[in-house]
């Protein structure tokens, strides 16, 4: 992870994953904005993935456009749930200013189980953004200011806890598997993807593929999410919290380092 500081008013976090042979980097950048006018109280999310012409020869030309707004559109539905993100912790001030969080999504390296890479990279980046704190000071006639803190280490965290990860099931024959390999989703006629907590509840999901998946295979298939769900968020939240403690001492990989 790496920061950034943009203006008084803007923040880049930018964390590089890498899952087999899926090569993804995921960069959040907080900015001070309007709540949407439902939302009064609130900030929100915004994602947009974008997938490199070098990651794939499918990708050449507007090959990857297809893919990444199928990306986008699933991020969306993962983070559609009230619960999976502290949206209200993002509102400044109600009607008037919020924080945006711009999720952007580069895949740079196309190695299979994407969707699943993409869901811990974005967990993971929303881990590590840190929010200038802000107070919103009020003068005799009523006007508002907003006073941005200078200290960089008064700022708030977001709690990713209840954010979900994907796992996705490809069904081969009569059974289903989990992290598959490209040959093996080249098999693959459908698949799950089942979007998980911490605590093993499923937010959402949405068959892919053209093959169809009978009721039977569904339930076994979301009883095998919820468990591999359970110990990617056990294994992902391990890594973040020790990379946290060692703070400048962590090792730093790819061309981040």
């Amino acid at each position: 992870m790496a920061s950034v500081s943009l203006s008084e008013a803007e923040k880049v976090y930018i964390v590089h994953g890498v899952q087999g042979h899926t090569d993804i980097l995921v960069g959040v950048k907080a900015e001070m904005g309007t709540p949407k006018l439902e939302k009064p109280d609130e900030g929100y999310l915004e994602f947009f993935v974008d997938c490199s012409a070098n990651a794939t020869p499918e990708f050449e030309g507007r090959g990857g456009d297809d893919l990444g707004t199928e990306i986008t559109n699933t991020l969306y539905r993962m983070f559609s749930s009230r619960s999976s993100v502290d949206l209200q912790s993002l509102c400044i001030s109600p009607r008037e200013h919020c924080w945006v969080l711009y999720v952007d999504v580069l895949l740079l390296e196309c190695g299979g189980n994407l969707f699943d890479a993409i869901s811990l990279a974005v967990k993971a980046a929303l881990f590590n953004t840190r929010i200038p704190k802000v107070r919103v000071l009020e003068d005799e006639e009523g006007s508002k200011d907003i006073e941005l803190s200078d200290d960089p280490y008064d700022c708030m965290q977001l709690s990713v806890e209840s954010v979900p990860c994907v796992v996705t099931l490809c069904k081969i024959g009569c059974r289903h598997v989990v992290d598959a390999t490209l040959q093996e989703e080249a098999c693959s006629l459908a698949s799950l993807l089942v979007a998980v907590t911490s605590s093993g509840v499923v937010t959402c999901m949405r068959k892919v593929g053209r093959g169809s998946l009978d009721p039977e295979s569904i339930f076994e298939m979301m009883e095998t999410g919820k468990r591999a769900g359970k110990l990617l968020h056990t294994a992902l939240q391990d890594v973040l919290h020790k990379e946290e403690s060692l703070g400048p001492r962590r090792q730093k990989v790819g061309f981040l380092g």
